[in-house]
């Protein structure tokens, strides 16, 4: 059954959404329409503004409504470490952490070949150029543990091979208060790899 035009356009255009096929769609839109027309004028209005106004900032690519975004603005960050992440949520979730302290560059991808997403589409050669301008001694690589993000880390490695850098990686391994016998082999080949002494 075929609602109006409108509504059909409501249900299709909240598809674009992750993870949201036609019947969450639809759940949506009749929710705005019948309980949260305020909601939902909020909504496109909020939506139209990050559209038309939120940039990538000039600096780390991060989401920003101006030239530079918050992080980049902040006199209290630690000069000289730059952290890689794959996407705006991955720099928040390290945010979130509370622990670094330090800039950011953010690909808004990684290497993906077979998808023609190369060293240009995710912002190589603006985060060589920003490392040597501001004689960064770090690089942390907090690409995601994925084959395309395993193999975005090790370009940017080979890129910088010589160049008297610090790069270093995340650790990856077994999640606190995991079971040995619930992890996959991945993690936990990952785990072997990176263990360090026990210290006191």
């Amino acid at each position: 059954m075929a609602f109006s035009p409108l509504v059909d356009e409501l249900v299709e255009s909240l598809r674009c959404l992750p993870g949201v096929g036609q019947k969450t769609a639809q759940r949506m839109a009749f929710h705005l329409l019948e309980r949260g027309r305020s909601g939902g004028s909020r909504l496109s209005e909020a939506l139209g503004k990050a559209m038309t106004g939120v940039r990538r900032c000039d600096r780390c690519q991060n989401f920003a409504d101006t030239d530079l975004c918050g992080i980049c603005e902040n006199p209290q960050r630690t000069n000289g470490t730059i952290c890689v992440v794959e996407s705006p949520s991955d720099l928040l979730a390290i945010e979130q952490a509370g622990d670094y302290r330090g800039g950011y560059f953010v690909l808004m991808g990684h290497l993906s070949p077979i998808d023609g997403v190369g060293p240009e589409e995710i912002g190589i050669e603006r985060l060589l150029d920003r490392i040597q301008q501001e004689g960064v001694s770090e690089l942390i690589l907090a690409t995601n543990p994925t084959v395309e993000g395993e193999a975005t880390a090790h370009y940017i490695a080979d890129r910088l091979d010589g160049r008297g850098i610090l790069i270093t990686r995340l650790a990856h391994g077994i999640p606190v208060g995991g079971e040995l016998g619930y992890v996959d082999g991945f993690t936990l080949t990952h785990a072997f790899r990176g263990r360090k002494p026990l210290s006191d």
